[in-house]
């Protein structure tokens, strides 16, 4: 849940990027680093990886500042896709404001798609996270990999659903940045809500996305 530090005139919100193991979620953390201003970021810290996964978690903080003189900061975490980790997991999801769901759009990886997903729905329960309310992102990555799920086939399953769903290729940075900007609406939305911040905090969105340069977002 969002923290406000009065005495720092500060906001902490966290939003955590959770998948199957090598769907692209240290990928999307690696470009959005790249991507925002260094004056509104802080480095990209990747603990204990191995062959190129992550097996305990990723943190990039973001920080902006509001017209009232308040601090937002924000703090995207990935998690370890491996099932052996599930411990981390769910520590690393506990008390998040949002959840970018970075799944792997190669047909091969259909069904861990969908248990990582059973995944995330156990684990927020776990630790006390009402899922249907948990402001939600899916993100189908690797769309520039062949033999890949359709983009109509993936609508016809998650349109039911409410969901906002975005189609990138987080290695050529297409569809990092809406990513992004969709869960930070989400998650304002829902934490104007429940705590009632616009008043202080002004427009979320409008803040960090003001850090996010105009990139080249189109698919061929």
């Amino acid at each position: 849940m969002a923290e406000i530090l009065e005495a720092e005139k500060k906001l902490i919100i966290k939003i955590v990027y959770y998948g199957p193991a090598l769907s692209g979620k240290t990928t999307n953390l690696m470009q959005l680093h790249d991507l925002i201003s260094p004056c509104g970021r802080g480095e990209l810290m990747t603990l204990e990886t191995k062959g190129d996964r992550t097996l305990f978690f990723d943190l990039l903080p973001i920080v902006a500042k509001t017209e009232s003189g308040f601090s937002i900061k924000l703090k995207l975490f990935t998690v370890p896709g491996q099932v052996a980790h599930d411990a981390t997991r769910k520590a690393v999801l506990s008390r998040t404001d949002g959840v970018v769901f970075v799944a792997d759009s190669q047909l091969s990886q259909s069904v861990n798609n969908f248990e990582s997903f059973e995944n995330l729905e156990k684990n927020a329960e776990r630790v006390g996270i009402e899922f249907d309310s948990l402001p939600l992102v899916i993100q189908f990555n690797k769309r520039d990999l062949k033999n890949i799920q359709s983009e109509e086939e993936i609508m016809s399953i998650w349109s039911p659903t409410g969901l906002s769903v975005r189609m990138a290729s987080a290695i050529q940075g297409k569809g990092v940045a809406e990513t992004f900007s969709a869960i930070l609406s989400s998650t304002w939305i829902r934490l104007n809500q429940t705590m009632n911040l616009a008043a202080d905090f002004g427009i979320l969105e409008k803040h960090f996305l003001s850090l996010v340069p105009d990139i080249d977002r189109s698919f061929p």
